[in-house]
């Protein structure tokens, strides 16, 4: 850890490299693990495409492919993924960013809609 710290008693702001993904796995894929999420980001937006997923959920597909992005051009510009957001409340809990969140809010929210048969358009 490096960089600018901020703590209080729930939540701390620290600067992070995440060279994995969640939780640091696959970090032993190095500099090849960018490009196996590029990858997955391609198979991700074809699969939108072709499911409708796209033109049904413009904005939840906006923001999830968008954060993926984010995240991507992390890997290329920095060290790793710039993860800065560091709960420790209840629980302590890995150290994420902004894209995390929305990420993880627009699956849960394309698959309440998909369940529940929900249209947003």
């Amino acid at each position: 850890m490096n960089g600018f710290k901020w703590n209080n008693d729930w939540l701390s702001l620290i600067l992070v490299y995440n060279k994995g993904v969640a939780f640091s796995m696959f970090e032993f894929l190095g500099p090849y693990l960018k490009f196996l999420q590029i990858g997955l980001m391609i198979a991700v937006i074809g699969l939108f495409y072709k499911e409708k997923i796209l033109s049904n959920y413009p904005i939840l597909s906006g923001m999830l492919l968008g954060a993926g992005i984010s995240n991507i051009l992390d890997r290329f510009t920095k060290e790793g993924v710039v993860d800065y957001i560091y709960y420790h409340g209840l629980f302590n809990f890995a150290v994420f960013n902004f894209a995390d969140i929305i990420i993880d809010i627009s699956i849960a929210m394309l698959l309440w809609y998909n369940f529940n048969k929900k249209d947003l358009t």
